[in-house]
């Protein structure tokens, strides 16, 4: 990774100076500046139906930055769902989903927030259906993994940390059309789901983690069953 990167924050105003904890609390990985550095998605993001917005383009300087990536092969997938049963509202209806939610709260405690800017998955409404089907067993930790690669949404770049925020300049914007980037937001979300219902989730695999077998066999962080 260079130095400087170029990141693309899509929104519905033009933002030429983010204010630390300007965003709200319970995103994905709480208060943060949430970037990508694919600027399709982020002109996907900034849109809705019926509202068009802009695609900011920032310069992110991040030398001597602590950077947490989720996604460097050095975390599993409950690392990443740990930080966002923590910030994200998920209402666990069974008992399974209840213990499920509080054995990962407890047991895959990553200190994200010791971290400058956190790399990770995005989880937007079909991804957070995903990861709420594993937490009540419908699918394993290995089709989990998988859905999160389907529809190509890529990774999110966040600022968590004042210093992060000092180190961003606003470059340009670009405005977004909703009726050229809306369909386009609404085809991604879609191809991820098909391609999830797709997925063999009626097929078991020998070796194949499900929550309550996690939480039996009282898995860790770092466990090896999780890579």
């Amino acid at each position: 990774m260079n130095d400087r990167l170029t990141i693309f924050h899509g929104s519905d105003k033009i933002i030429e100076k983010p204010y630390f904890h300007g965003s709200k609390k319970n995103n994905d990985y709480g208060y943060g500046f949430y970037c990508t550095e694919n600027e399709e998605v982020a002109k996907e993001w900034s849109v809705d139906y019926l509202r068009s917005g802009f695609c900011n383009r920032y310069s992110l300087n991040i030398k001597d930055l602590a950077i947490l990536n989720l996604n460097n092969g050095q975390y599993s997938v409950l690392d990443w769902l740990a930080i966002l049963l923590e910030n994200r509202e998920f209402e666990a209806r069974s008992p399974l989903a209840k213990e499920g939610k509080r054995y990962i709260l407890e047991n895959f405690n990553t200190p994200y927030k010791e971290a400058d800017i956190v790399i990770g998955y995005r989880a937007d409404d079909s991804y957070y259906s995903f990861a709420s089907d594993f937490i009540n067993g419908t699918i394993s930790l290995r089709q989990l993994s998988k859905a999160m690669h389907l529809g190509k949404l890529g990774e999110q770049i966040v600022l968590i940390s004042k210093k992060s925020y000092n180190r961003i300049s606003f470059e340009s914007y670009e405005n977004t059309d909703w009726r050229e980037w809306y369909p386009k937001k609404e085809k991604r979300d879609q191809n991820a789901r098909k391609e999830y219902y797709d997925l063999d989730k009626n097929s078991y695999i020998k070796g194949d983690l499900y929550m309550p077998m996690i939480i039996d066999r009282e898995v860790k962080q770092n466990d090896p069953s999780l890579f």
